[in-house]
């Protein structure tokens, strides 16, 4: 346990960031996860792409208040546009 009144301050406080950051985290997670499941439909239709820009501008949220890392932020966001290009048939090779 702390002994200083500015190191039981900063328990309190950090605890308080935790469980914002938590809230955060998670509803990134969601919106992500139904950004795939929609992805994975394979209707790509302005619903799906409408999921997938939410998902994109929380990652950025996320990211700018330093709940997740930057880059992170980027390598979820850049999976996430692959799998829809992949399954919109964007950027592959005429055969």
């Amino acid at each position: 346990m702390a002994n200083s009144r500015s190191a039981k301050k900063r328990i309190r406080v950090n605890e308080r960031r935790r469980i914002r950051n938590q809230s955060y985290k998670s509803a990134t997670r969601t919106l992500v996860r139904k950004a795939e499941r929609a992805i994975a439909t394979g209707a790509i239709n302005e619903v799906t792409a409408a999921t997938l820009g939410e998902a994109i501008s929380r990652l950025d949220r996320t990211a700018n208040k330093g709940i997740i890392h930057p880059n992170a932020a980027a390598r979820k966001k850049s999976r996430l546009m692959a799998r829809f290009n992949k399954a919109a048939g964007i950027g592959q090779a005429a055969s």
